[in-house]
């Protein structure tokens, strides 16, 4: 901590990019892996009303297929609103080639990204209406112990970038999911002042102002570099624990 009240990254980071270069040894090598079995699938499950987030998942998958053992599964949550209501809104119709995630798919999964735009600060009620319909995997805590993270989008610059992870950890902690955020591991990324930069320690962000402004470039790379971060999250906790990762019962705690 320097004057100001900055926070400076470590010395000590972790380094996605050595990560993901290092050549994997004998050690680093599951069993799983060694016996040929499917790749560690991370569920990158959002709503996105105009775009805006749907365009940080699309790039959040990149980063996380980067990793070797890891792939991204995009998923889109059901719309709650009614067509002649989305209609009136000017919403673009939803594409095809996403399809909309069920309750019991979660838990073919072996960590989350969540995505979804703020409403005064907090998740949008379709998120939420999603969450809240996940009662029959909390009573017998089938997510417990999975890993998961956040990105979202806000129309301004005080929007709610920060406080619309810092209430949604609520559903990671009755699932008694792990919170995975980013911290400042994209390095001098994250203390750039020359531009409008959404994203925060708490995870990827964009600005969306009145609808008509596209994720940036920079908004887009530090997407990537959470879906980085997250695959190489879950594939050491997978090494660690040396469990399968088509054994979705093994790896809860």
């Amino acid at each position: 901590m320097g004057k100001g009240g900055g926070c400076m990254p470590s010395k000590n980071k972790f380094r996605i990019n050595e990560s993901a270069e290092r050549p994997v040894s004998q050690t680093d090598i599951t069993r799983s892996e060694a016996e040929g079995s499917k790749k560690l699938r991370i569920f990158i499950v959002f709503y996105s009303m105009y775009g805006h987030v749907e365009r940080l998942a699309r790039r959040m998958k990149k980063g996380v297929d980067g990793i070797e053992g890891v792939e991204g599964v995009l998923y889109m949550v059901p719309e709650i609103l009614a067509p002649d209501v989305l209609e009136q809104m000017k919403v673009p119709p939803k594409n095809d080639d996403i399809p909309v995630i069920s309750v019991d798919e979660l838990m073919e999964a072996d960590g989350f990204l969540f995505g979804f735009p703020t409403r005064y600060g907090c998740m949008a009620a379709q998120m939420k209406a999603f969450f809240d319909s996940t009662g029959k995997l909390w009573r017998e805590q089938k997510l417990a112990g999975l890993p998961a993270g956040f990105f979202v989008s806000t129309g301004t610059q005080g929007g709610g970038q920060e406080t619309t992870a810092w209430t949604a950890v609520t559903q990671l902690a009755h699932h008694g999911m792990l919170y995975v955020p980013i911290g400042y591991t994209f390095g001098a990324g994250m203390f750039r002042m020359d531009s409008i930069r959404g994203g925060s320690p708490y995870g990827a962000g964009t600005f969306s102002g009145d609808g008509s402004r596209e994720p940036s470039e920079p908004e887009l790379a530090l997407a990537e570099h959470q879906g980085k971060y997250m695959a190489m999250t879950v594939k050491r906790l997978a090494q660690h624990y040396s469990l399968p990762p088509d054994n979705a019962s093994s790896r809860r705690f």
